[in-house]
């Protein structure tokens, strides 16, 4: 791993502002011409608690997650390849939704104050250094568009959709009501979302700076959570099964693979990693 962090190892072995009983499975994932194949699963938290949320590092070494401990949410790293976990906060607040930067030294991360004040953190991966990024914004999720800009769920009613530019210290809103799942499409400077504007939930792609929305297809039925390959193709799970849509070749979703042999179930939050080979699945461990 490049990067140095000084931090408590975790034996190999938690998010959603509703804590449920989740853990983390990092799969290999095998891409073809025309097939996808998911193999060796690793519980990567193996933890009791709430384990959730995974973000694979920029060179995909390792997965950012949140996990629960002594009842208190923290951010911790896994190590793939050299199969450890670490904990990187350990402060008195709970934190949520870790995404490392473009600065390879620095994530940010969703951080809960006991007063219930929720803001956006940047955090130093050698524990040296933490600040509030963007002051007044109820952040819930968020996804980096470049180097100073991201995009952020704020938490209202209706939620909406805001860009924060660092650079100019300007924040301006492209959408509302919007679903948790905020990803940038790779090879574009586009991002998908999931609205929840009309009865039912469309997926579309957005222009952070136009606002400029396009419709993709509707999401799988019963499913808010989706993740993109590095060839365009949305992967999204449901019970034990996970499906594709590649969109412009895949008119409706395709299941392509289940959990069941490996006894899991209850699919919900999904990453695949930069390179696409490895996939990180959370399941509701009460439904085993």
């Amino acid at each position: 791993m490049k990067i140095k962090i000084l931090c408590l190892l975790l034996t190999v072995t938690s998010f959603g502002f509703s804590q449920t009983d989740t853990d983390i499975y990092l799969f290999d994932f095998i891409q073809g011409d025309s097939i996808l194949v998911i193999d060796n699963p690793i519980n990567i938290s193996d933890n009791k608690g709430y384990d959730n949320q995974p973000s694979f590092l920029n060179d995909g070494s390792g997965v950012l997650y949140a996990s629960t401990r002594n009842e208190q949410t923290d951010i911790a790293l896994y190590d793939i390849k050299n199969n450890v976990n670490v904990w990187l906060t350990n402060t008195e607040a709970n934190e949520y939704s870790p995404i490392q930067t473009f600065d390879k030294n620095y994530f940010t991360a969703v951080r809960l104050e006991q007063d219930g004040e929720q803001l956006l953190w940047k955090y130093k991966f050698n524990g040296k250094k933490q600040e509030v990024l963007i002051e007044n914004l109820p952040v819930g999720y968020h996804a980096w568009i470049s180097k100073k800009m991201l995009v952020s769920f704020v938490i209202g009613d209706p939620s909406s959709l805001e860009v924060s530019n660092l650079k100019y210290k300007i924040k301006y809103p492209i959408d509302k009501n919007i679903g948790r799942s905020i990803l940038k499409i790779p090879n574009t400077d586009l991002l998908s979302i999931i609205s929840l504007e009309h009865e039912d939930p469309e997926i579309y792609s957005i222009n952070p700076i136009t606002s400029e929305k396009k419709y993709i297809a509707d999401p799988l039925e019963g499913a808010q959570d989706l993740a993109w390959t590095p060839d365009g193709t949305m992967i999204m799970g449901k019970g034990d099964k996970l499906y594709k849509l590649k969109p412009g070749v895949n008119k409706t979703w395709v299941e392509f693979a289940s959990l069941s042999s490996y006894g899991l179930k209850g699919i919900t939050r999904l990453a695949i990693s930069p390179f696409g080979n490895k996939l990180a699945i959370v399941v509701d461990e009460t439904t085993k």
